[in-house]
C-alpha cells in the first residue's frame, strides 16, 4: 500500500496540532509509523486518502455499533441539520433519547445528557460527593475514566495508599483524595475502606474494564464491591463509556444484573456525534441543579443534532434480537481466530465479551493491567503494521480493544479472517504464510 497522501497531511499536521493530532493514540507513537488519514466510511469499511480500503475495527473506538454512514443515522441527522444545528433552549430530541434510554434500562431512573464521557464523569464525581458529603474517591488500577484531573492517577505503594498523577498539570492537592486499589481485589477494597473510614464518597469502576485491555471482571467480585461500597454508606460508580449499550442496551448493569448508584455513558449514545451522559435514580439525580444544590451546566449539553444521532442509532440497538446477533457473529470471529492460532501453535488469542475484542499475547484471560506482557507490545505494533498491510485497521495500541459493529456482516468477517491469519503468520513467522 501507498501512504504517500497521509505521510504530506500528517506533515503538515505535525505543524498545526501538538504531535500533529488531536488525540494521543492517533499518532501511532506506540507502533510506530506515520498515522494513516480517513477520507471516507461507509458500513463496515474505511478508505484514506491515499485510496487504500480496510475493514474497520476501531469503529471510532467504539461509538459506531451500526458502522460507518448508517442510513437511520444519516437521514435523520440530515433533516435534523436543515432545521438548525444548536439553540440552548430545551428540544424534544432531547426529551425523544432520554425516553428511550429509560424505557430500556431499568437500572437508572434519571439522566443528564452532557458532551462527552470525561465530562460525565467529572459531573457525576461531583454529584457522588455533594451527596454524600465525602471528598475521597475509590478507583481501580487499569481502569481509565478520561482525563479527569482527580482519576489521572497510578496506583501507590501500598494496598490501599493515596496514588501518584500519571500527568503533568496535576497538583498533588488534587489527587490526595483518590485511592487506587487493584482489580479483583476484595481485600484490598475492604482495606481502603478500614482505612479511610466515612470518608469515601464512590467507587468508580468499569465493570468492563475496556481502556488498558479487555479485563473480564468476576460477577462476584462486583457483587461484593457493591456490597463494601452500601455496607460504607459510599455510591458504586459504574463508568460504562464504553461498556453502556455495547454488551447490551442496559450495558454491563445488565448484563451481570447489578444495580450501580451512578452511571456514565458516552461513544454510543451519540451515534458518531460528541454525547456524554450519567443517570442514577431520581433521589440522586436531583440533587442536581436546577433541582438540588450539585452545580453543572454545558452550553451544547443534548445538542439537538447529537440528540437526534443517539436517537436514531439506539432505536436500532432497541429492536428484539440486535445484541444476540452482535455477540454471535463476533464469538463467531473470535473462535476462528482462536482455533487459527491453537493449530499453528502460536501464543495468541483473542478475549471477548458482547461485541468487544482484543488481542491476548498469551493462552490465558487477563484480570488485571499488572498482568498484561509490556514485552509483548513490540509484537503487537508488529502484527498491526502487518493487518494494515493488509487491509485491517485496529486502534494503534496493544492496550486497545477491537469492536464489531452491524455492517461486519458473516460475509464482511470471512473476508477479515483470510486477512488476520495472513497478519498473523506473517507476525509470528508460520512457514506456510511466508513469502
Amino acid at each position: 500500500m501507498s501512504y504517500n497522501q497521509s505521510n504530506q497531511y500528517f506533515t503538515e499536521a505535525q505543524q498545526l496540532f501538538p504531535g500533529g493530532v488531536n488525540s494521543p493514540v492517533r499518532a501511532f507513537k506506540s507502533v510506530g509509523g506515520t498515522p494513516v488519514f480517513i477520507e471516507q466510511g461507509e458500513g463496515a469499511k474505511v478508505r484514506d486518502v491515499d485510496g487504500n480500503e480496510y475493514i474497520d475495527f476501531c469503529c471510532s473506538w467504539g461509538p459506531l455499533i451500526l458502522g460507518h454512514a448508517p442510513q437511520p443515522v444519516i437521514s435523520q441527522v440530515t433533516e435534523a441539520i436543515a432545521k438548525g444545528t444548536s439553540f440552548g433552549t430545551p428540544t424534544v430530541a432531547e426529551n425523544k433519547l432520554g425516553k428511550l434510554i429509560l424505557d430500556h434500562n431499568p437500572y437508572v431512573e434519571r439522566i443528564r445528557f452532557v458532551s462527552s464521557g470525561t465530562e460525565a464523569v467529572m459531573s457525576a464525581l461531583r454529584l457522588a460527593r455533594g451527596y454524600t458529603g465525602r471528598n475521597k474517591i475509590l478507583k481501580f488500577e487499569g481502569c481509565y475514566h478520561g482525563h479527569v484531573d482527580s482519576l489521572m492517577v497510578n496506583a501507590g505503594s501500598g494496598l490501599a495508599t493515596l496514588g501518584t498523577a500519571s500527568s503533568k498539570g496535576i497538583p498533588t492537592n488534587v489527587i490526595e483524595d483518590t485511592i487506587v486499589v487493584p482489580l479483583d481485589d476484595i481485600d484490598a477494597v475492604k482495606a481502603a475502606f478500614e482505612k479511610y473510614p466515612e470518608e469515601i464518597a464512590c467507587a468508580i469502576i468499569e465493570p468492563i474494564p475496556a481502556n488498558n485491555g479487555l479485563l473480564k471482571q468476576r460477577k462476584e467480585f462486583l457483587e461484593e464491591l457493591k456490597t463494601v461500597c452500601h455496607e460504607h454508606c459510599a455510591l458504586l460508580f459504574f463508568d460504562e463509556v464504553i461498556s453502556g449499550f455495547r454488551v447490551g442496551f442496559s450495558g454491563a448493569a445488565g448484563y451481570y444484573d447489578i444495580k450501580p448508584d451512578i452511571v456514565s455513558y458516552g461513544k454510543i449514545i451519540g451515534g458518531g456525534f460528541p454525547v456524554g451522559a450519567y443517570a442514577g435514580s431520581k433521589k440522586l439525580m436531583d440533587y442536581i441543579a436546577p433541582v438540588g444544590s450539585v452545580y453543572q451546566a454545558g452550553t451544547l449539553s443534548g445538542n439537538p443534532v447529537a440528540m437526534t444521532a443517539g436517537y436514531a442509532q439506539l432505536s436500532e440497538c432497541a429492536k428484539p434480537g440486535f445484541y444476540e446477533d452482535q455477540e454471535k457473529r463476533t464469538q463467531y470471529f473470535v473462535n476462528e481466530i482462536n482455533a487459527f492460532a491453537k493449530e499453528a501453535g502460536i501464543s495468541f488469542h483473542l478475549t471477548t465479551i458482547g461485541s468487544i475484542f482484543w488481542c491476548v499475547f498469551g493462552d490465558k484471560d487477563i484480570r488485571k493491567s499488572s498482568d498484561i506482557d509490556t514485552d509483548k507490545m513490540p509484537t503487537f505494533a508488529k502484527l498491526f503494521h502487518a493487518l494494515l498491510n493488509q487491509g485491517i485497521y485496529m486502534g494503534p495500541s496493544g492496550y486497545e480493544v477491537g469492536f464489531i459493529s452491524k455492517a461486519h456482516t458473516q460475509e464482511v468477517l470471512d473476508e477479515a479472517l483470510s486477512r488476520f491469519k495472513a497478519a498473523l503468520g506473517e507476525t509470528f513467522e508460520i512457514a506456510e504464510y511466508q513469502a
